[in-house]
């Protein structure tokens, strides 16, 4: 068991070093040959004011059966309804979202819609918006903006000359004095106006962010950016600044419309630079608050481990192995909320995390995952208070828990260092909620299978009454399990999606809190055993003729006592490890 541990540890702080940084709010995902229809690139909550940056390079898609007005492709950026996580463009799968024309509710919904044939991104705007777009819009071809003069000006010429004909010579050559001094003027304004614009388009050539214009989205429903070609690749980007009644929890997803259609196929590759910020940091308006509760929790935890070495030393000679187990959990989660803090600040204000403190935070976090399923394992199986041995179907259960567990601690790991547009990513975090479902149920099995041991024991070997109390301990000990999985798996997650955007951090504050409250009623129920009413019971006169059991120090196991009962005979208690 030690050994599968250790391999499992080597291999993922292998990984977590082999890893290129890890989840931050500057992002760039490259994507090469992908063919999935669908891709959502991320999911943000912006407060007033917050902006997002989107530039995207190299996008490579193929020319044939493109149709742009039945299958687009494009960008939509769309605000989650209400509270929950669900947006528009996840309403109807069999319907490209982004040929969607009104909204329910006026709810903000921006649609880019990529043309490569008229080098032009179309942007449709719906719903209430209070937004400023900034981009470079797309300018009319150069023989069109040509020739100020209208044709209606040439005729005018013979006009003006017929009636100069009529006039007398002195006239005559005074106008033409005017006429040459005129022309002379408008030579050289000419020339002026146009070493302008050679200065101006010098300028804009040197300074191409200079060409960009903002667009105020709440009076502007339809405007065209321009799509820049590079060799067979397309190119465009875009600032987007929040208004305050629109703020809110934004999904950005990007579309291949094209291959919802059933035989069609096609890859594409892009790469995608994004910049989300509020404007406090970089970090999500759900997340903000966070790096201040794992700080504060990990004070929390840190006293709670101070308390509970404090009670085992007061009662050394009742201290088993496993107590000091749960002192280490209870150290280990400390130390890892606090890397958690350090992470998350660095993310908000250099907008990714500073690589050593992130692979100390992983190292940390995936101590404390095994920690915690070998330490709830070895206390449902009843080891040092009720038995000191382990049956062979116990230890496949930790044959079992550990390597999943590394499994998903690994998971964890990964996701946190990925895009969420990678097509790894989805894999990877269902693996994740699969293997830990099943952590979380073979650890009940050991439980079960204690509480059927007791109520075996409890009618065979005369000890009614002390076994039944620790059938009653096991038996709460269950439930708890039962009830810290249920909430922190099913309940927080449902609360997180039923809150406000900014609310969300509350879900991560229920689980620590949660985690708490099971860490210190485990301790409590399970303390040593001088201090335990379950595990220690006052005996009558009988008991004490027939047995005597030696449980009172952890210093002692392995240490059998004999004594002789009335009838003459010898018992003996044999406490083996």
């Amino acid at each position: 068991m030690a050994v599968a541990h250790r391999v499992g540890v080597v291999a993922a702080l292998v990984l977590v070093f082999l890893l290129d940084g890890s989840k931050a709010r500057i992002h760039k995902l490259i994507l090469k040959n992908e063919t999935r229809f669908f891709v959502h690139l991320n999911t943000f909550g912006f407060y007033a004011n917050g902006t997002l940056d989107v530039n995207l390079h190299s996008l490579r898609i193929p020319q044939q059966l493109v149709n742009y007005s039945a299958h687009p492709v494009g960008f939509s950026l769309s605000r989650a309804r209400v509270s929950g996580v669900l947006s528009y463009t996840a309403e109807e799968t069999e319907t490209c979202p982004l040929t969607l024309t009104k909204v329910t509710n006026n709810e903000p919904l921006i649609l880019f819609l990529i043309d490569i044939n008229d080098l032009s991104v179309n942007v449709r705007v719906l719903g209430d918006q209070d937004n400023i777009l900034t981009g470079k819009p797309k300018t009319k071809e150069k023989g069109q903006r040509s020739s100020r003069e209208s044709p209606a000006e040439t005729p005018a010429k013979p006009a003006e000359q017929a009636q100069g004909d009529d006039k007398s010579p002195d006239e005559t050559a005074k106008s033409s004095d005017k006429t040459a001094k005129s022309s002379d003027k408008t030579a050289d304004e000419a020339k002026v106006e146009t070493n302008a614009e050679a200065v101006d388009q010098t300028k804009e050539a040197k300074t191409p962010e200079k060409m960009t214009t903002e667009f105020q989205l709440a009076s502007t429903k339809q405007l065209t950016l321009a799509l820049e070609k590079v060799n067979d690749t397309y190119a465009f980007n875009f600032h987007l600044l929040l208004g305050l009644l629109a703020e809110g929890l934004y999904n950005l997803n990007f579309y291949y419309c094209q291959n919802m259609v059933p035989g069609i196929n096609r890859p594409y590759s892009f790469t995608l630079e994004m910049t989300e910020k509020n404007p406090g940091g970089f970090l999500s308006a759900a997340e903000i608050p966070l790096s201040r509760l794992y700080i504060g929790m990990a004070g929390v935890f840190f006293v709670a481990a101070m308390v509970w070495v404090y009670t085992l030393m007061k009662h050394r000679y009742s201290v088993f192995k496993i107590h000091w187990l749960m002192a280490a959990l209870a150290f280990t989660k400390s130390t890892s909320l606090v890397f958690h803090s350090i992470n998350y600040h660095f993310i908000n204000t250099e907008g990714h995390p500073i690589e050593g403190w992130a692979v100390m935070y992983y190292i940390t976090h995936l101590l404390k995952g095994a920690l915690l399923f070998i330490t709830l394992a070895l206390i449902g199986t009843g080891w040092a208070f009720v038995k000191y041995i382990l049956s062979d179907k116990e230890k496949k259960i930790f044959m079992i828990v550990i390597p999943l567990q590394c499994l998903a601690n690994v998971a964890y790991i990964i996701i946190e260092s990925t895009e969420e547009g990678s097509s790894e990513y989805p894999l990877w975090k269902e693996i994740l909620f699969l293997v830990d479902l099943i952590c979380c149920g073979a650890i009940l099995f050991p439980v079960v299978w204690s509480i059927r041991h007791l109520q075996e024991a409890s009618s065979t070997d005369g000890k009614a009454a002390m076994n039944l109390e620790k059938l009653k301990l096991f038996r709460h000990y269950y439930v708890m399990i039962v009830c810290y999985i249920y909430f922190t798996r099913i309940i927080a997650i449902l609360l997180k999606v039923t809150m406000p955007f900014q609310w969300q951090w509350c879900y991560e504050f229920l689980v620590e809190v949660s985690t708490l409250i099971f860490f210190v009623l485990t301790g409590y129920k399970f303390r040593p055993a001088s201090n335990n009413p379950y595990l220690q019971l006052p005996q009558d006169e009988e008991d004490e003729e027939m047995d005597e059991i030696v449980t009172e120090s952890g210093a002692l196991e392995g240490i059998s006592k004999v004594k002789k009962t009335s009838n003459g005979r010898e018992r003996q208690k044999e406490a083996t490890l």
